[in-house]
């Protein structure tokens, strides 16, 4: 299955413009969840430039990392080196592998699969972990929407460059659009891009979990402790795969 690369202009300044040092932390959260479960190998979708395989890589698991985005894939090696385990895939569709222990994804990239392709992946991503392995990952909670309409423009910089950020979001369909327009100094350099992601609710969510053969363990607040909220942002959700351990 083959698609456009969704971050063909971002992915060169994706890290600098979009990411905040939070990886660190988010991996010693799962690290935590996983430490008497004996997990050692880790499917990363939605890797991106690698920042989260890094981590997982530090603290010693065995990753492989999966991305739509060639241009992201190529950012990940330059960190990551040669040997690393990366790969092209666009969900739901994975390469053949497994099974893992542990799945996880963040930084919202399964908010950019419909519903129909989220539940899809759900089911692909529960053929390649073993029984009782663990799924982690994030996406836009319900206070993300009242969130981005306020917040609909968005003037930045980066460096030499200045940038301006516009979402807009169907209340219906719940399709959200943002759009970058990024201005270099160099005008090579300058660009357009638009990426379409889904604010899916957590009944659906769920939904899609139990017919994938998950159960889920908790629902908080961006790798945390805490509870999901009215004012939640991202939540992220930790599931097991059913079977024995």
């Amino acid at each position: 299955m083959t698609s456009p690369d969704p971050y063909k202009h971002l992915a060169g300044v994706y890290d600098e413009l979009v990411v905040d040092p939070c990886h660190a932390s988010w991996a010693d959260h799962l690290s935590l969840h996983w430490s008497a479960d004996h997990v050692h190998t880790v499917l990363d979708l939605c890797c991106g430039s690698g920042l989260m395989t890094a981590e997982l890589l530090h603290r010693g698991y065995a990753v492989t990392g999966v991305d739509a985005s060639p241009a992201m894939l190529a950012r990940a090696r330059n960190l990551l080196g040669p040997d690393a385990d990366l790969r092209l895939a666009v969900l739901p569709d994975l390469p053949a592998g497994g099974p893992f222990d542990a799945a996880v994804s963040t930084l919202d990239g399964l908010n950019y699969l419909t519903l129909t392709a989220f539940s899809e992946t759900m089911a692909a991503v529960a053929d390649r972990l073993r029984p009782g392995g663990w799924l982690a990952f994030d996406v836009h909670a319900e206070g993300a929407i009242p969130f981005l309409q306020e917040h609909a423009v968005i003037h930045g910089s980066d460096g030499d460059a200045d940038y301006t950020l516009t979402t807009s979001i169907d209340p219906v369909t719940r399709r959200c659009s943002s759009v970058l327009d990024y201005l270099a100094a160099d005008p090579a350099a300058a660009f357009v891009e638009e990426h379409i992601q889904y604010i899916h609710t957590a009944s659906d969510i769920r939904a899609a979990l139990s017919a994938a053969g998950f159960t889920v363990v908790a629902v908080t607040d961006e790798y945390s402790d805490r509870p999901v909220s009215t004012d939640t942002l991202r939540a992220t959700w930790m599931a097991r795969r059913g079977g024995a351990s």
